[in-house]
C-alpha cells in the first residue's frame, strides 16, 4: 500500500495548528496560563520596553482573530496576576515576574519545536512559510470583504 502526500488545505493546516497548540497547552497548563495569555505576554515581552495597550491588543487580535473586548480581559488578567503592570495612562510593561514566565515557558518549548521540525529540509520550511503566508492575506483579505 503506498501512501500520498496530501495537497494543503484547511483540514491539513488546521490538524497541523491544533496538534502545535495542544502540545503549547501542555506547557502553559503547568504554569497556570491560557493561550491568548501567552500570545498576550509574548509581545510584551518582545517589546523594547512599555509598550501602548492598543497596540498590543491589535496585535493580539490580528494573530488571534479575536475581539478587542476579550484581549482587554486578557490584559487585565495579565496586570491582576502580576505579569504586566500599567506605566502611564495607555501602556503597560512586562514586569520581572512576566519576564520569568515567559523565559520559562519559551525554554520549556524550545526543545519540542526543535524534534518537531528536526529533518525538514531548509527548501521545504521556506515554500511552506510562503504558501502559508500568502494563505493568510488572502484570508485576511475575504474577511474584511465579508464584514
Amino acid at each position: 500500500m503506498t501512501t500520498t502526500t496530501p495537497l494543503v488545505d484547511p483540514r491539513v493546516i488546521g490538524l497541523a495548528h491544533y496538534a502545535g497548540r495542544a502540545l503549547l497547552q501542555q506547557v502553559l497548563d503547568r504554569h497556570g496560563m491560557t493561550f491568548e495569555q501567552s500570545v498576550t505576554l509574548r509581545l510584551a515581552a518582545i517589546a523594547d520596553g512599555p509598550v501602548g495597550c492598543e497596540q498590543l491588543v491589535d496585535g493580539v487580535t490580528e494573530a488571534l482573530r479575536t475581539g478587542a473586548g476579550e484581549v482587554h480581559g486578557v490584559l487585565d488578567e495579565l496586570i491582576t496576576a502580576g505579569l504586566l503592570t500599567p506605566d502611564g495612562e495607555a501602556e503597560v510593561r512586562i514586569t520581572d515576574a512576566g519576564r520569568e514566565l515567559y523565559a520559562i515557558t519559551s525554554a520549556a518549548t524550545a526543545p519540542i519545536t526543535a524534534r518537531i521540525y528536526d529533518g525538514i529540509p531548509a527548501e521545504d520550511l521556506a515554500v511552506t512559510g510562503r504558501v502559508l503566508t500568502l494563505l493568510t492575506e488572502r484570508y485576511t483579505e475575504l474577511a474584511t470583504l465579508t464584514r
